[in-house]
Parts: C-alpha cells; structure tokens; sequence
C-alpha cells in the first residue's frame, strides 16, 4: 500500500483544504519544498501535488514551487501534480522538469476527447482524479455535481489507457471523518487498473482498513490533514502498511 502525502499549493504555499473550499484554507508550511524533503525523509515513496490556484485558473500558478519541490525529491521519487491542467503543452512541460505523473480531473468530464488524447500522447503518465458524491462526479472544484456515474466514467477512462484513478469521496476530505472503503472497494471492482483512494483518512484505523482491500486493486491512499495535524503517524503508518502488505 503507497502512502503518498499531499502537498496542496496556494499562494506558494502549503495549505488543506476542508471539503475542498480554497475561503477555508490552513497554513501549514511556508517553504514546501521543505515539507517535500521532509516527507522523503519520513519514508514517502511517491508525494502528491495539487496547485490549488491553477486548479481555479485553469492554467498553472505555482509552477516555480511545484519545479523547486521536483528537482529536491524527484531524483529519489516520483511526483504527481494536479490542478489547472487543461492543455498537452502543460502535460509535456511538467513531464520535461521532472513530474512522474499528471492528474487531469475537471478537464476529463468535461472534456473527454483531451484526455484521450493526453493518454495517447503520454502513455504511462497520466492519472485520472474522480471526485463523487454519492457515487456521482464532481467537477470545478467539488463546486458542480454532474449526472454521471463514477464507475461508468471511471471504466471509459480506463479504455482510454490512463495509468490509474485517484477517487475522493469529496463529502469527506479534510473532514478526518474516516476513508469510505465500501464506494473506493466498489470502483476499483469495476477497474482493471488501480486505485488509488483519498478523502477521509484519520489515524492507523483507516490504513488498516485499507490494507485489508489491497487485493481489490486498491494501490494507495493519499494523504493530507490527518499528517499534519498529527492524527496519523506518516512513520508508524508506512510502516503498519509494509508489514500488512507482506
């Protein structure tokens, strides 16, 4: 199981957010380049990147950060960076600094012919990032609710040939309410490719809940509040995961 913690930009710096409002945003890093290292420090195998301000723009806003955060850890591990990606250009220039993967998610629902062809011209690089509520997809910013059903659009991406799907339950991220094991199980039941969960996480509860559905297709979890606010061990947890997965 990958623990991947999250690095979410604003304003060049590292903030959470709770449910996904950017009005309702916490501090918790003014250099997070710093946070990078030290999350690699702490065992991280892979970190997550979302540039919140590009995410509203459309386009990126924190790419000085996101290239000093690359060139610190990605000699070591992969990153993957999301928000504000609507464009093969901006794919191949963050692919060109250093970034592993690239996680198109508002742009994929509403524009499903570039995500095809970002999967066609990026084979192996590109993630989708499914956010639902009640098994229904959200886009710009968790803002809209659309008609579609996640597992539907989720087997379309798959056949497009996207390397794997981030899903968050969006009635629960940055809540610490706890991972909603039952919908990821259920969509990675639906997928040939992984998935990779996110929303929710708390304590080592949840990792051991996680790690019970591995075997689903469930690769990893990505993680946010709970590390920085000290509810989840990110040492303990990388290690309880290691020995589960055995």
């Amino acid at each position: 199981m990958l623990l991947i913690p999250a690095i979410d930009l604003k304003d060049g710096r590292c903030v959470r957010l709770r449910q996904g409002d950017l009005d309702d945003a916490t501090v918790f890093s003014e250099d997070p380049t710093a946070m990078a290292t030290h999350w690699l420090e702490l065992g991280a195998r892979r970190l997550h990147l979302v540039d919140l301000n590009g995410a509203v723009a459309g386009k990126p806003k924190n790419e000085a950060v996101i290239r000093a955060i690359v060139d610190a850890v990605s000699v070591d591990i992969p990153v993957q960076i999301g928000g504000g990606i609507r464009d093969l250009d901006t794919i191949e220039r963050y692919l060109d600094f250093g970034i592993s993967y690239v996680i198109i998610g508002t742009a994929a629902v509403k524009n499903p012919g570039f995500l095809h062809d970002a999967c066609g011209a990026f084979p192996g690089n590109i993630i989708v990032g499914l956010d639902a509520r009640d098994g229904k997809v959200a886009t710009d910013g968790w803002s809209k609710l659309t008609k579609h059903d996640v597992t539907d659009l989720a087997k379309k991406f798959e056949d497009y040939g996207c390397e794997a799907i981030i899903y968050t339950d969006i009635g629960r991220d940055g809540m610490l309410s706890g991972v909603n094991i039952d919908a990821t199980v259920k969509l990675a039941q639906h997928v040939r490719i992984p998935v990779i969960a996110s929303g929710g996480v708390t304590d080592l509860r949840d990792i051991d809940a996680l790690c019970a559905v591995e075997d689903e297709g469930i690769e990893g979890v990505i993680l946010g509040r709970s590390i920085y606010e000290g509810t989840l061990d990110f040492e303990a947890a990388t290690k309880r995961a290691d020995e589960l997965s055995k």
